[in-house]
């Protein structure tokens, strides 16, 4: 069975009630960082696990937020490091928790990134499933587990490259773990009958 993705319109939603740009500053500056919590794992495919072990050296260099995440194998859950290029998107989500979250510890590149008091004590996956769980609830209506994120993501990215790039962007041990994004989903359908309907009508005229 292929697993659950989101589709484009429902990540929008997704992403914009994590963002939370009205209420307190406290509500906002979480907000911003629940936001960017969720593009790493929608546009870098990472784990929820990794997320949380993410440090402000992994994120930021010269004061500057990277252009590619290098996942550390001490973190990751392959054991094996591997190398993500950065979205547009993320790049802005990092630069926005930079300014607002981390301005005064990217200069000690050994703090957690997400962490809820005590910058060397990181948020728990729990937490982090909650926030989205809730978020999605509200926003789609069903909850979903953090997992649907970067599922979303690999099933994207089979779309436009070949497996043994997605296999190493995801971090898969075994090429048999990445093959079951090559199933496809309610978009792929929706598009096959579409196109199908298009070149039956073209075929008439």
């Amino acid at each position: 069975m292929a697993p659950k993705t989101l589709e484009t319109k429902d990540c929008i939603k997704l992403l914009n009630e994590l963002k939370c740009e009205q209420g307190t500053d406290r509500q906002r500056q979480l907000g911003i960082r629940n936001h960017c919590i969720a593009l790493l794992m929608l546009d870098a495919g990472l784990r929820v696990g990794e997320v949380v072990k993410l440090r402000i050296g992994d994120l930021f260099y010269n004061s500057q937020p990277v252009r590619s995440i290098i996942i550390r194998k001490e973190i990751s859950k392959s054991k094996r490091e591997r190398q993500i290029p950065v979205s547009e998107r993320l790049a802005e989500a990092l630069k926005n928790c930079g300014e607002t979250i981390w301005s005064g510890l990217i200069i000690n590149s050994s703090s957690f990134c997400f962490y809820n008091n005590d910058a060397y004590k990181s948020m728990t996956t729990r937490q982090v499933e909650r926030i989205i769980s809730s978020a999605a609830e509200r926003a789609l209506g069903r909850p979903i587990h953090p997992h649907v994120l970067r599922h979303t993501f690999a099933s994207r990215l089979m779309k436009v490259c070949d497996i043994r790039t997605v296999q190493e962007l995801l971090g898969h041990k075994c090429v048999s773990s990445t093959q079951v994004y090559t199933h496809p989903d309610e978009e792929d359908k929706r598009k096959a009958i579409n196109d199908v309907e298009k070149n039956s009508s073209s075929t008439h005229d």
